[in-house]
């Protein structure tokens, strides 16, 4: 499925969708005194689909790529930092709030890692170098791909006819 807006990538819903709840958890008066604890997981956690939007948006797999990573990171950031808060009595009350979220964070990261496999072994640079000449190039590469599939599996369906028909010659067919 193509996409035409960040705004429609699952993956960056969902990286919205994990902030909103960090800030929501974060707005607790469990985090005050915590120094700059707050504000960074808060960052962090914003960083998530600030990088997946920022990497759509530049035009170029290797730049998308690359804010991936960086998406990647800050959900690791993340689950890093609520991992310590688990750990302090004073978040006890909100440990499933918190596992909830390592859990969002957990789901966001694989998402992330298999778009950027799947951009890894892409030809396509990105739409900065997407010229007419190169979309006629992919589509023509992809309607071979498909009569290559639609050829393979008429040759599977002719061999089963061939086998049924070797083993009881006179079956109709």
């Amino acid at each position: 499925m193509k996409y035409s807006t960040f705004e429609e990538l699952p993956v960056w819903n969902a990286a919205i969708a994990f902030a909103l709840k960090v800030f929501e958890l974060t707005e607790k008066l469990d985090f005050r005194g915590l120094g700059d604890t707050k504000n960074q997981l808060e960052r962090a956690s914003l960083s998530i689909p600030n990088n997946i939007a920022e990497g759509f948006e530049r035009g170029t797999t290797i730049e998308l790529i690359n804010f991936l990573y960086i998406a990647r990171g800050s959900a690791g950031e993340s689950r890093s930092m609520l991992r310590m808060c688990e750990g302090l009595e004073r978040f006890s009350n909100f440990r499933s709030e918190i596992s909830n979220l390592i859990g969002m964070a957990v789901n966001i990261a694989k998402q992330l890692h298999g778009w950027i496999d799947s951009l890894k072994n892409s030809e396509i640079k990105g739409v900065k170098f997407l010229t007419n000449k190169e979309r006629e190039r992919f589509e023509k590469n992809k309607e071979l791909t498909e009569f290559d599939k639609e050829m393979a599996e008429f040759k599977a369906k002719h061999e089963d006819w061939l086998k049924r028909r070797q083993s009881d010659p006179n079956a109709v067919l």
